[in-house]
């Protein structure tokens, strides 16, 4: 008897040694998985930002890479983010059939999602096999299960971004931590983009010159620039053009702008930009370049320019027209180096060729 007990004792504790044991991994098991998932939410939001920051990607473009990476990280059958563009509700990346954006676009009239909407937190739905979601009207197959999430900025509901999938409860186990994380980079992405397009819209072709205007450096222009590690930026002032517009006419100075923006065209390599910068000044960014070698090649080009002859037209007084008037030039040149600012280059080149005398002819290097 007294044996027994030993054993049941002895037993007792193994029981209790092994549970404390099982306890013991699971503990480590849940803290792996923590660890895990941090490691995968650091990895999302790093995806994020590269898509983001890439100059090279239209603002159009950018949901829909980045809505592709979620859909392949995550395994996501369905992704469709809608976004309010201030006059109505429009999908901006979708792997659904296009002809069911429309659908989209009006969900946020849905009962079912009213509640979510108001109170900016998300909706679960799913079926059973046979049976449809209710937002859905025709090919109610495609989907039987959705979350969906509404998208706020500031207190204000921006749109919604909705996961599907063909299977019944596809997401009663899914980990509403890190799709939360997911939802907060896509409204980063949205912000973010959202800025890119208003720049991408404020470029604007110059009527006189048909040169694009500043705005250009820091959209199209910049995938190419920021190739480099370093260019040279120079602004280029036609300092007789005001008099000229003056003395003469309007239309003269224009044609003289037009000689000497046709005559820089003709001199660059398809990797350099022109750009009109203001009303006298022309702005250059030579792309991989130095500034030695750029020195050089202006001095040849203002040299040459200001041997241009330009015939006089359209004044008020009969005896300036058909008379030859020359552009004069002062340049300024300076280093760019990849990923600084360039909008504060050329204010400083801008400012300095303000401050220097207006008969200043010179280039100078800063």
């Amino acid at each position: 008897m007294a044996i027994l007990i030993i054993l049941l004792l002895i037993s007792l504790a193994l029981v209790v040694f092994l549970v404390i044991r099982n306890i013991g991994y699971k503990e480590k098991l849940i803290k792996l998985k923590n660890t895990n998932q941090k490691i995968d939410l650091l990895g999302i939001t790093q995806d994020f930002i590269k898509i983001i920051a890439n100059s090279s990607i239209k603002s159009g473009d950018k949901i829909n890479e980045i809505n592709n990476m979620i859909i392949e990280k995550y395994e996501i059958q369905y992704s469709t983010l809608v976004i309010f563009n201030g006059t109505s509700y429009v999908v901006e990346a979708s792997n659904v059939n296009q002809k069911h954006w429309k659908a989209f676009q009006e969900l946020y009239n849905q009962e079912i999602f009213r509640e979510s909407i108001d109170n900016a937190i998300p909706k679960y739905i799913t079926v059973e096999k046979g049976e449809k979601l209710p937002y859905l009207d025709s090919e109610f197959e495609r989907a039987k299960s959705t979350i969906f999430f509404p998208l706020y900025i500031d207190n204000i509901c921006i749109g919604f971004w909705l996961i599907e999938s063909n299977k019944p409860h596809e997401y009663d186990n899914v980990d509403t931590a890190m799709l939360e994380n997911v939802k907060s980079n896509l409204l980063s992405a949205v912000k973010s983009v959202r800025s890119q397009r208003i720049l991408e819209n404020l470029n604007r072709i110059d009527k006189v010159t048909s040169l694009n205007n500043e705005t250009y450096l820091y959209t199209d222009a910049a995938k190419i620039i920021d190739k480099y590690p370093v260019s040279v930026v120079s602004l280029m002032k036609i300092i007789n053009l005001d008099q000229i517009e003056e003395k003469v006419s309007k239309k003269t100075a224009n044609d003289v702008l037009v000689e000497v923006v046709n005559y820089i065209s003709r001199s660059l390599s398809p990797e350099y930009f022109t750009i009109k910068y203001r009303h006298n000044e022309l702005a250059i960014v030579f792309s991989g370049s130095d500034i030695d070698g750029v020195g050089s090649f202006l001095e040849d080009m203002k040299e040459n320019i200001e041997k241009l002859r330009i015939k006089t037209s359209s004044s008020l007084k009969e005896s300036m027209n058909g008379l030859l008037v020359a552009p004069k030039l002062n340049i300024v040149m300076t280093t760019y180096y990849k990923e600084t600012a360039l909008e504060e280059i050329l204010i400083e080149l801008n400012a300095y060729l303000d401050s220097t005398s207006q008969s200043e002819s010179d280039i100078t290097c800063m």
